[in-house]
């Protein structure tokens, strides 16, 4: 089989096209980075099927950071049948120099001119015949986005890969090219592959290439004693550097044809950059799009018509329509969708229990199936309308461009903690999954920085948190009445941005001390979302989260529900004797450490239920909500007269469980160790074993630390002061150790 590489400059589009290709649900971000290994997948539309591999963004071929390395590697050892370059049609001039890179591999090279719809509406024209004969490349216009041009792209392709290309450059003419030309002969004599490109990099002292080919390297050495440059002297990187840029002003950019001068004033992009990057108004603006975002996923009163309705004529109750309205008023669509959800779940269960109960089935095999197996499920699945609209709305701003603004407008704010711009990125992907936004800190170029976004990221709270935030804060709102699910998951969502940026600055200042990096960026035009591209993203997300249900999640759900029905002489407990349980011994053993945080020795008979939440939560967060629909079945044995209520609203009802230590509960899962896909990928970025130990240990300190905080200040509020007073004096502590530590380092060196 064929292969093909995609190759191009972040953000150039490259990921959309390998959707549109493949058929593939990869992430797309309107941002950089959002690429940082290599996917693949297959075309097979030509007259045979092509292996089509999309590399990180690059903008060179000198491998600076991770995803240069990848990209650099896989073409230079896996030699791809034809390279693919991928061409910012409407950043024109910039994204050629690596097209003028990839010209000196002897590889076929296609270059296709994406976003060309764009560069159309900004009254622009290439001219890719005469570019085509100027690269000596074959040019093709598309639109990865509108899926135009990829047929013909594909077809051009796959005739150049049947030809040998042999490499040329546009540094043959310059200052130079006679020094290229002899270093490209000594390469040619030690039969080494791509020997130009080598050459090339040779001449601009790439440490790779100096370490492989030392021999060579004594040409350049020796011609660096004698030349000069009237600007560069014998910086013979930034001379290369220029000669580039040099030849795609005068060569290459008169085929682009821009718009009169007097046309081009300020572009809509412009325009609305002036409010949404606004100095002062811009990260405002961007919490209350946040909090809108919460409001129309989360809310059981949308738009704040509560009290405009009756709600006995709204409430719908005993219908197909429960939970449409609420409070007097509308129901957010996330709520909407969900309440559908759980009316069908509801009539399944009892579809299936009145089944298992005409055919006799014993009592513990309705149990089992019932309020075990389907109730764990339902409980967990129940919660996927929401995920899928949080994660709608949030592709959105990312697919139009607007979290690349904040990441820029972020950059001051962030730095003052010790990060920079670009560790946003990988933050905010870590709303959608730990896994991708753990993998994405590839593109952070200093390994301290890296080491203390991982260890953050989980505090921005993963979609398979998400039912533990729904759960426990509409049963807040049901049982105590506290405010809408949506002004409880937005403070949660805070509560994990302010401990992850206060943990940043403590480990910046202390263990992770480092030089930041200039955080240089190019702001993506505003593009409108593509509605293919964002429901194939959301049926990815939903087969994600289905087949988790029915592996992982179901096959915990079962262990629960044997380890909660036995003791351990292995005698069966009816579901009324479930806290004399092997599952119930070994929480109760437990539940006394969780008692500072609220959810501990307090809750008395039932309390071991959160702690054997929060364990099985270690495994994948979905558990801690489907643990909890499982074991009330025992609560309602116990308490029929609640037994009409919701699982987890009737499990707080009876165990005593105050708001504050239901908020505790809540943040302690958001920031204690994470899933044990998220912990393996961790390992995976780590530097060592050593780091990834401490970082274990990080997240279980600090999410038993602020959980206790938030329950003893939800108890009583003045302790604020006093923990902040703590905080504050343990910091400058610690600062101040680092510093003595620093200097004395300093002296023995």
């Amino acid at each position: 089989m064929k292969k093909f590489a995609l190759a191009g400059n972040p953000n150039c589009g490259k990921t959309t096209m390998f959707n549109s290709l493949t058929g593939s649900t990869a992430h797309v971000g309107n941002w950089p980075g959002v690429t940082v290994d290599k996917r693949e997948g297959v075309y097979k539309k030509c007259p045979e099927p092509i292996a089509i591999v999309d590399l990180p963004g690059i903008y060179s071929l000198s491998p600076y950071t991770s995803e240069e390395v990848i990209a650099r590697d896989f073409i230079m050892d896996e030699k791809p049948d034809c390279i693919i370059n991928i061409v910012d049609a409407t950043n024109f001039e910039r994204n050629l120099y690596l097209t003028t890179q990839l010209m000196e591999i002897d590889r076929p090279v296609v270059v296709a001119l994406n976003m060309i719809d764009a560069l159309d509406k900004n009254g622009e024209k290439i001219d890719e015949v005469t570019l085509s004969k100027r690269l000596g490349l074959l040019v093709v216009k598309v639109s990865a986005l509108k899926e135009t041009g990829l047929e013909e792209l594909m077809n051009v392709a796959y005739e150049a890969s049947k030809k040998e290309r042999k490499s040329t450059t546009v540094l043959k003419d310059g200052p130079l090219g006679h020094l290229i030309g002899d270093v490209t002969i000594a390469l040619k004599g030690q039969n080494i592959d791509n020997p130009l490109f080598h050459a090339i990099k040779l001449v601009e002292t790439d440490e790779i290439e100096v370490r492989s080919h030392a021999k060579a390297f004594e040409v350049v050495e020796e011609f660096k004693k004698v030349f000069k440059d009237e600007l560069f002297g014998n910086d013979l990187e930034a001379i290369i550097a220029d000669g580039r840029y040099k030849y795609i002003t005068t060569n290459y950019s008169p085929t682009l044809t821009k718009r009169r001068q007097n046309e081009a004033e300020m572009t809509s992009s412009d325009k609305v950059d002036r409010v949404l990057t606004h100095r002062i108004w811009g990260i405002p603006i961007f919490l209350v799009i946040l909090f809108a975002i919460f409001h129309i996923t989360f809310s059981t009163n949308f738009l704040f018509l509560g009290g405009l309705f009756s709600e006995d004529w709204v409430s719908c109750a005993g219908t197909a329509f429960e939970g449409v309205f609420g409070e007097g008023g509308i129901s957010s669509p996330g709520v909407t969708l969900q309440s559908l959800v759980v009316v069908g779940a509801d009539a399944v269960m009892s579809l299936v229990e009145s089944g298992l109960v005409a055919i006799g089935s014993p009592d513990w095999v309705v149990g089992f199936l019932v309020n075990g197996v389907l109730e764990g499920l339902f409980s967990v699945l129940s919660f996927v309308p929401q995920i899928l609209v949080l994660f709608l709305l949030f592709s959105i701003l990312e697919d139009s461009g607007y979290m690349s603004r904040i990441a820029f407008i972020l950059d001051k704010f962030l730095r003052k903690f010790g990060l920079s711009g670009r560790a946003f990125m990988p933050m905010i992907m870590g709303f959608g999954c730990s896994v991708p936004a753990m993998i994405n800190t590839r593109t952070l170029a200093d390994e301290k920085e890296k080491v203390a976004t991982i260890r953050v990221i989980p505090f921005f709270s993963c979609g398979a948190k998400l039912p533990i935030l729904i759960g426990i804060a509409g049963a807040m709102a049901v049982s105590f009445g506290i405010g809408n699910a949506d002004l409880v998951t937005y403070g949660m969502y805070l509560l994990g941005i302010v401990v992850a940026l206060v943990c940043v600055l403590l480990m910046r200042n202390t263990t992770l001390k480092g030089d930041l990096p200039p955080f240089i960026m190019e702001l993506p035009t505003y593009r409108m979302p593509q509605f293919k591209s964002l429901m194939r993203l959301l049926w990815d997300k939903l087969k994600h989260f289905i087949k988790k249900a029915f592996t992982i999640i179901l096959a915990s759900t079962i262990v629960i529900w044997f380890v909660s029905h036995f003791s351990f002489d292995w005698q069966f407990l009816s579901d009324e004797q479930m806290d004399m349980s092997i599952l119930a011994s070994i929480g109760k053993f437990i539940q006394p450490l969780f008692t500072p945080l609220g959810f501990g020795s307090q809750c008395g008979q039932w309390g071991w239920m959160f702690v054997v939440a929060c364990f099985m939560g270690l495994l994948a967060k979905e558990n801690v909500i489907s643990a909890f629909s499982s074991l009330a079945a025992c609560i309602v044995v116990a308490n029929p007269e609640i037994m009409a209520m919701d699982a987890i609203p009737k499990l707080i009802a009876v165990t005593g469980a105050s708001p504050a230590a239901l908020i505790a509960f809540i943040a302690f899962n958001m920031l204690t160790i994470p899933c044990m896909a998220a912990v393996a990928t961790a390992r995976g970025e780590m530097p060592d074993k050593k780091t990834f130990n401490f970082t274990i240990l990080f997240w279980l300190v600090v999410s038993y630390s602020v959980s206790m905080m938030v329950y003893v200040i939800g108890t009583a509020w003045w302790t604020v002061f006093i923990f902040a007073a703590v905080i504050v004096v343990a910091f400058f502590i610690i600062k101040a150790f680092f510093k003595d530590k620093d200097k004395k380092a300093e002296v023995k060196a």
